[in-house]
């Protein structure tokens, strides 16, 4: 048995109230919990993004979901292959379990089930033979609410990408959904259907945190949220394009510590007891199909080192 959801990440960061003004201008709501900041999407009564102040920006924790027999089996693998229970840091709740990956990130399971989001209108499109709208208008209005609906998955750096996909596969039971060998490698829940990937590794020579990425409605609610985020002089990450390995539109926004927040849409899903082979993509198809190259810093790990 094996975790079902990505439920949260915690970041700390050197200025909560930058980071507060991030998100909310990214599209979340913000409260404040015990001198930390709690991000969530508008709609879903779920934890996304925790904010804890310190020194220097990193990960803090990554949460996932799984249910009670799951998180037994877990950590009885974590016990059989030489990895320890650890308490959970004084600032965050001590629900279910806590461990340290191979990088030394530090992992919560929790016995907890997602919360459902908010749904989205379906959204059509008209192509050659196919008239799915016909007699309205399909640009979006000027005031177009952004609102991310979810968590969809988070990427980090690692300087042992086949050390790190071992441990969360072998060890925390998730699935390898693809990779492109030597550059990055994605993986699913491992129970129940699964979006493409809920956590990926990028290869750089150490840890780090790469971005989160968060479900919109549509094409629209990702280039109007990105071109929003630009307007207040946030910095440009990557995009308007198309990825290969997951198939999702996404565009890329740095935040204040130059790590990266994404906007996406159209991910591939992988329903329970699908016989899905993992490839091994080329370097050429490893992050994108199409849209602006990729930039130079895209795979530069700015976090400091501790």
């Amino acid at each position: 048995m094996t975790i079902h959801s990505l439920q949260h990440i915690a970041l700390t960061v050197p200025d909560a109230a930058a980071g507060k003004q991030f998100y909310t201008d990214f599209g979340m709501t913000a409260h404040e919990d015990r001198n930390r900041v709690i991000m969530r999407c508008d709609g879903r009564d779920q934890d996304q993004i925790i904010l804890v102040e310190g020194g220097k920006k990193r990960l803090h924790h990554i949460c996932f979901g799984a249910r009670a027999e799951a998180i037994n089996d877990i950590t009885q693998r974590l016990e059989q292959n030489g990895h320890k229970l650890v308490d959970a840091p004084r600032e965050s709740p001590a629900d279910g379990i806590w461990f340290r990956d191979t990088d030394g990130a530090l992992v919560n399971v929790r016995a907890v089930q997602p919360a459902p989001w908010l749904p989205a209108a379906e959204w059509k499109i008209n192509n050659p033979g196919h008239l799915n709208r016909s007699g309205i208008a399909g640009h979006p209005p000027r005031d177009m609410a952004v609102r991310p609906r979810r968590l969809g998955h988070t990427l980090r750096f690692t300087a042992d990408l086949d050390r790190q996909t071992d441990f969360y596969t072998r060890i925390v039971g998730m699935r390898l959904s693809d990779r492109s060998p030597g550059i990055v490698s994605f993986m699913r829940s491992g129970e129940g259907g699964s979006d493409h990937h809920v956590l990926g590794f990028i290869k750089s020579d150490r840890p780090g945190y790469h971005h989160a990425s968060f479900e919109v409605a549509n094409i629209d609610e990702l280039g109007v949220g990105a071109c929003r985020m630009l307007d207040k002089g946030y910095r440009n990450g990557w995009g308007f394009g198309r990825h290969v390995i997951g198939s999702n539109f996404f565009h890329y926004i740095r935040d204040p510590w130059n790590s990266l927040v994404e906007y996406f849409c159209d991910i591939d899903y992988i329903p329970d007891g699908l016989e899905w082979t993992p490839r091994d993509y080329p370097p050429a198809d490893s992050l994108y199909a199409w849209g602006p190259n990729v930039p130079d810093d895209f795979g530069a790990n700015f976090e400091e080192s501790t």
